[in-house]
Formats: C-alpha cells, sequence, structure tokens
C-alpha cells in the first residue's frame, strides 16, 4: 500500500516521503495513528505541491548565498580594539563582533556560527571562512588595529 508519512516512522521513512507499507501494518498501526495517509488524488496532489515548495525555496536560499558570497568574497572588515603592550589585545576578537562588524558594513546579518575562524588575540591581519549554504563559502580578511 502506498502512503505518504505525516511523523518520522523508525525503519520506514522521514516526515513527507512517501513509501510502500504491507496492508495490514498500514492499516492497523500507521494510518490508526496518525501517522501516515493513504494515497489517492487530493494527497498525490498536495505531496507534489510540498516537493516543489521545498524546490523552490532550496532554489531561493542558494541564490542568496551566491549573492551574499559576491558581497563578501575578497573583502576587508576592520575592527579597533583596546591592546596593550606587544599588541596583544585585551580579550579577544570573536565571531559575535565580526557578525555585528558585517552587519554594519555590508548590510549583510550573518549568524555567528557560520563564521569559522582561529582566535584573534592581537593586532594584525586575519582570515575567516563564511558558510552560507552547504558548499557555497566566502572568504573575509579580518583586520584589527589598536585603538
Amino acid at each position: 500500500m502506498k502512503l505518504v508519512l505525516l511523523q518520522d516512522v523508525k525503519s520506514l521513512g522521514k516526515k513527507g516521503e512517501m513509501v510502500n507499507a504491507s496492508d495490514g501494518y498500514a492499516r492497523n498501526f500507521l494510518i490508526p495513528k496518525g501517522l501516515a495517509k493513504e494515497v489517492n488524488n487530493q494527497v498525490m496532489n498536495e505531496f507534489k505541491n510540498a516537493e516543489n515548495s521545498k524546490k523552490y525555496k532550496t532554489e531561493q536560499d542558494i541564490l542568496a548565498a551566491n549573492a551574499a558570497k559576491e558581497k563578501l568574497d575578497g573583502k576587508t572588515i576592520l575592527i579597533k580594539a583596546k591592546a596593550g603592550q606587544g599588541s596583544k589585545l585585551f580579550g579577544s576578537i570573536t565571531s559575535k563582533e565580526v557578525s555585528a562588524e558585517i552587519k554594519n558594513k555590508l548590510g549583510l546579518d550573518i549568524d555567528k556560527r557560520k563564521i569559522s575562524m582561529s582566535d584573534i588575540k592581537s593586532v594584525g591581519t586575519f582570515k575567516a571562512e563564511i558558510k552560507l549554504y552547504t558548499g557555497i563559502s566566502a572568504a573575509l580578511q579580518i583586520e584589527v588595529e589598536a585603538l
């Protein structure tokens, strides 16, 4: 029997997938518990619309990530911080500060968890990688100056 899963079912599939299950398992367990719907014309249309919607959303996310990459790639962000002797900073520059600086300078709202960089504890130029989407990332230079 063909079914569309309404929730994740262990050893059968994930929510929104179309699967084949035995008649008894479907009629006695999956359908009464509200875990699946039997496939008919209406359910098939809903399934196709959901698939098209997912595909469209993915395409839009990829376009947005590519646009953000164009804005970020090769750019240099200047951050000023208090430093002591020997160009050592009081504290360190975090990805949260880099994210705020990107928002101020370039107008892009980048989540701090998507920024991967080494610890910045001194004055100088450092590299950061920003993961925008699966397989799409941008390289960024971070220049730290003493106040």
